[in-house]
């Protein structure tokens, strides 16, 4: 077994458990396709492209997005997911062979995936172009590894924080091995445990925020911890909002850079009670609304599984055939 790897045996899994990892899987899903529709573009530029706001699928499920119409690298459909719902399936079904995360196991199936693999990507060009699964990357912070960490939350139970982080990283190094990326998957990972295992918000994020402080402790950056800091500041930024609108979370941590992106997603996490909510909230933002709105959409999905719409599912199971309900299955029945 590898070095790293975090190892463990199955048990069977409760049905509000079973429940809850499935609305987390679709919550990732549709936060990743719909969010898709305004990735990177400013809040403006969003108010622009969508007078109304963004209410859902804007548009017929599996007809190109207006603005990736020509796009030489992929015309993005409506109701598409992205690499990272791709690449979250890839991290599940390694645990599903192995029993355990194995950045090695991990990176051989991340090899299969196709999207985003261009110069545009760094991380994941990088990775593809050396096709060794066991490649360890020692640079990266992009929110890349947490926005497919969430099976590894799936698998471990939140009482074991330390295979919690130590998975967490497993499932990062093959393309983020930057601290900030490692402590931002940590973080998402035990998110995700908490959430299915029915604690409350402020439960989820005090687990989060732990993960996060242990990561950047055992894979310190060259400067003094960054990532746990931020995660507590843009919380308790936007929790005296009190109601939460786009346009002003645009302006006090507009996502498009690591101390932004996965902090902004763990905060609507933890403040809102609704994955639909954050995930049309993410969307307005702008900026990488995909992984925002997926890292949220995923933890509210288990927190509050009611509140995953069901129509915005099907539709993205129609359109990209993921069978997401199975794969929950299959991975509630190995959570220990």
């Amino acid at each position: 077994m590898h070095s790293g790897t975090a190892r463990v045996r199955a048990s069977p899994s409760d049905p509000a458990t079973l429940e809850r990892i499935a609305a987390c899987l679709a919550g990732i899903a549709i936060g990743d396709a719909i969010g898709k529709q305004t990735e990177m573009l400013s809040y403006d530029k969003v108010s622009r492209c969508y007078p109304d706001g963004v209410r859902g699928f804007e548009g017929t499920p599996g007809t190109i997005i207006p603005r990736y119409a020509g796009n030489s690298k992929r015309e993005w459909r409506i109701g598409e997911t992205t690499d990272d719902t791709e690449r979250t399936i890839a991290v599940a079904t390694a645990i599903l062979s192995d029993r355990a995360v194995s950045h090695v196991s991990i990176g051989r199936e991340m090899l299969r995936c196709a999207k985003c693999v261009h110069p545009g990507v760094r991380s994941l060009w990088e990775f593809h172009q050396a096709g060794d699964p066991a490649r360890t990357a020692v640079e990266h912070n992009g929110c890349g590894a947490a926005v497919r960490v969430a099976p590894v939350g799936v698998f471990f139970r939140s009482s074991s924080l330390d295979a919690l982080v130590i998975g967490a990283r497993e499932a990062s190094i093959s393309t983020h091995g930057g601290s900030l990326a490692i402590a931002a998957a940590a973080a998402t990972a035990a998110a995700v445990s908490a959430a299915i295992d029915a604690a409350s918000s402020r439960e989820v994020f005090a687990l989060a925020e732990r993960a996060a402080a242990d990561a950047e402790r055992r894979w310190p950056g060259s400067g003094s911890p960054l990532f746990a800091p931020a995660m507590r500041a843009v919380r308790d930024d936007l929790e005296q909002l009190g109601s939460l609108q786009a346009a002003a979370i645009a302006t006090r941590c507009f996502p498009d850079r690591p101390l932004t992106i996965v902090p902004l997603a763990l905060a609507l996490a933890t403040l809102l009670r609704s994955a639909e909510d954050a995930i049309l909230l993410a969307a307005n933002v702008g900026g990488d609304s995909d992984s925002v709105a997926s890292i949220a959409g995923g933890i509210l999905g288990a927190m509050y599984p009611a509140t995953v719409n069901q129509q915005w599912a099907d539709t993205v199971e129609h359109v990209n055939r993921h069978n997401l309900g199975a794969l929950g299955g299959e991975l509630a029945r190995i959570r220990h």
